[in-house]
C-alpha cells in the first residue's frame, strides 16, 4: 500500500549505474594523484553510436617497460548486458581495490598487468536495454565470431584478449 493515492512509483532491478555515473567515476580517479603511477585510462573503441568505450590498464608503472610487458596479463570486463547494473558496482569495487593502497593491491599491481573494461555494451546501457546492444543484438552470444561493424566493442576486446 502507499502513501499516496496518486503517486508515481517507479521499481528497479536492481540500484541504476549510468554511463554517465561511470563517466563521472573515472574522471574523478584519473585525476587523482594517487592514480598516476597504477592507472592509465584509454579509449579502447567507439561504440555504434559513437560513445567512448574506455578501458583502464592497472599495473606498477614505476617499473621498466620490459618488466611491465613481460607481466601476466588479466582482462576484466562488465555490463555486456546492460541490465545487470551490480556488475558496475562489482567493477567499482575492483577499480577502487586494485589502485588503492593495500599491500595485496601492490603486490597484484607488481605482478599483474589488468586491463579492465568497465562497461563493454555502452549504447545498450545508454538506450536502457536489459540484454541487446544498440543493433539489438546479445553481446555475450556473439564471442565466438564476433564482427567489427556489428559488435565493435566485443571484437576489439576479444583482439585485446587474445594480445594479453
Amino acid at each position: 500500500m502507499f502513501e499516496h493515492d496518486h503517486d508515481t512509483v517507479y521499481f528497479a532491478h536492481s540500484y541504476p549505474y549510468t554511463f554517465s555515473d561511470l563517466q563521472r567515476y573515472l574522471n574523478k580517479i584519473e585525476k587523482q594523484p594517487r592514480s598516476q603511477d597504477k592507472m592509465q585510462r584509454r579509449m579502447l573503441i567507439q561504440t555504434l553510436a559513437g560513445n567512448p568505450c574506455d578501458t583502464l590498464l592497472i599495473t606498477s608503472f614505476q617499473d621498466s617497460p620490459d618488466k611491465i610487458k613481460a607481466k601476466k596479463g588479466i582482462v576484466i570486463s562488465a555490463r555486456v548486458h546492460p541490465g545487470e547494473t551490480g556488475a558496475s558496482w562489482m567493477m567499482k569495487g575492483v577499480i577502487d581495490y586494485l589502485i588503492g593502497p593495500s599491500i595485496g593491491a601492490r603486490i597484484l599491481r607488481d605482478n599483474f598487468l589488468f586491463q579492465i573494461i568497465p562497461m563493454l555494451n555502452i549504447d545498450g546501457v545508454i538506450n536502457g536495454n536489459a540484454r541487446c546492444s544498440l543493433a539489438g543484438v546479445d553481446l555475450n552470444r556473439c564471442w565466438m565470431d564476433p564482427t567489427r561493424d556489428m559488435h565493435p566493442e566485443l571484437f576489439t576486446a576479444k583482439w585485446l584478449i587474445k594480445r594479453i
